[in-house]
């Protein structure tokens, strides 16, 4: 296994190198008994909280891993960036990993990533030809990069297109962090392009869903709503004073979190200055305060890859702010059971598995009021949103968590209520469910378009 790719820690299975494809599914299966997963700019192997890797590799795993379980063969294109990467690898039994040279090795931004499309849908389009007619039954496109190959796929080999966002440009744009650039044109113009050819567009909350129609006339028929899970057998409640321990923190300590890539639009910046104001309130917490930020630097953090430990510096917070590397899911469920509190500041948020994870395993978030945070958090009940990032909002509500054992333990208990509303089990059977009528339409449309052909001949 090559560096940057995830250990069997993180996946749960022994990923391992195979020569040929995943044997066709029993036609007992249904009509989708092949998907197609485009992740062009981050592969499902890669750590969580590093590089590009985040919320989406975890949404193209678990859903991937339920539709083998499902019965469904499940095959992920992503690109290589080391040599080192063997072609085809299995992820588990029924998921393949397909990497696809398009480029240099080295790993390249998202930025540069537009001019190796036509590289990438090349190999793409090559690894589908080497099978039988009719391999694939639908396309899933995960990000703007994945829906313009997934739309020449649709094409070609005439399935339906299912495409999830996760992020969009346009309301990134309207929600910037300080000092974070905006979204290029390019990924803009792509965004619209992928909207109007996909057959589905599939959103995590209904806040997307008129996202995408407000500011990219979407479709409404081709919208459907399907919310994010949760593992709940590895995020669930468990020895606050043993996960204290693991990590070295004092029972007694008051201890407020982040986990997630270091980069402005994750703001853990805002944790940082709330942590300085309620020290500046009251010096006494000094001696039992910890701040745990988990996480690497990423996208636009990369630039200034050290630029929370100095802010932490300038903040006299040395003493209280303990770095901790990218977790892998068990060491998320450590770090957030040790928590008396996980924040959530970021700009922007399809949807926020974070703070789904955090609330699973009883710790109350707080988090910003925006994008789909709202439905992630149930403010008052399983956590609180905060309007906007300044430090003496945050500040006031990490306390009103935190340093209040009564209403954080009410909280705790509906946080864990909030969660096990959400599972990837769930979002697993709604997406087939999409496929399937995805897939009867689509068919329903070339037949009638055949019958048109033919009666104009």
């Amino acid at each position: 296994m090559s560096p940057g790719l995830v250990s069997p820690e993180w996946l749960g299975v022994v990923p391992r190198v195979v020569v040929s494809g995943v044997p066709r599914p029993r036609d007992g299966a249904g009509r989708v008994r092949r998907v197609c997963l485009l992740s062009v700019h981050t592969s499902p192997l890669e750590q969580p909280g590093t590089g590009d890797a985040g919320g989406m590799n975890v949404y193209v795993v678990q859903t991937a891993l339920r539709m083998a379980r499902r019965g469904i063969a499940v095959e992920i294109f992503t690109r290589a960036t080391s040599s080192e990467h063997q072609p085809v690898v299995e992820l588990a039994p029924g998921v393949l990993v397909r990497h696809v040279v398009a480029g240099p090795f080295e790993g390249l931004g998202k930025h540069d990533l537009p001019s190796q499309l036509c590289a990438f849908t090349a190999g793409v389009l090559r690894a589908e030809a080497r099978q039988e007619p009719g391999w694939y039954d639908v396309v899933h496109s995960h990000y703007w990069l994945s829906g313009q190959v997934g739309w020449l796929a649709r094409d070609r080999w005439g399935v339906p297109l299912v495409h999830t966002a996760h992020t969009l440009a346009r309301v990134k744009n309207a929600a910037l962090a300080e000092g974070d650039p905006p979204e290029p044109m390019v990924r803009v113009i792509g965004e619209d392009q992928v909207v109007a050819e996909s057959d589905r567009l599939v959103c995590n909350t209904d806040i997307e869903a008129r996202e995408l129609v407000d500011l990219y006339g979407a479709d409404p028929a081709r919208i459907v709503t399907i919310p994010p899970g949760v593992d709940l057998a590895r995020f669930r409640p468990g020895d606050r004073a043993a996960a204290r321990t693991r990590l070295g923190i004092p029972a007694d300590a008051v201890v407020l979190a982040f986990a997630g890539r270091i980069q402005p639009l994750k703001a853990p910046d805002v944790l940082l200055h709330a942590a300085a104001a309620l020290l500046e309130r009251d010096p006494a917490l000094r001696a039992r305060m910890v701040v745990l930020v988990a996480g690497g630097p990423s996208g636009s953090g990369l630039a200034e890859p050290t630029g929370l430990q100095q802010l932490a510096a300038r903040l006299r917070l040395d003493d209280v702010v303990r770095f901790l590397p990218p977790q892998t899911p068990d060491g998320l469920a450590t770090v957030f059971r040790a928590a008396d509190v996980v924040a959530v500041p970021s700009h922007n948020e399809s949807f926020g598995l974070v703070a789904l994870e955090a609330q699973a395993c009883g710790t109350p978030v707080v988090a910003t009021r925006v994008g789909g945070l709202p439905v992630a958090v149930a403010d008052g009940r399983s956590g609180l949103l905060v309007d906007g990032h300044r430090a003496g909002p945050w500040a006031d509500a990490l306390a009103a968590v935190a340093l209040d054992p009564a209403r954080r333990a009410a909280l705790s208990y509906e946080a864990v209520a909030h969660a096990n509303r959400f599972s990837w089990d769930r979002t697993t059977d709604a997406l087939l469910s999409t496929y399937e009528e995805a897939a009867a339409e689509f068919a329903r449309r070339q037949a009638a378009e055949l019958h048109a052909t033919a009666w104009m001949s």
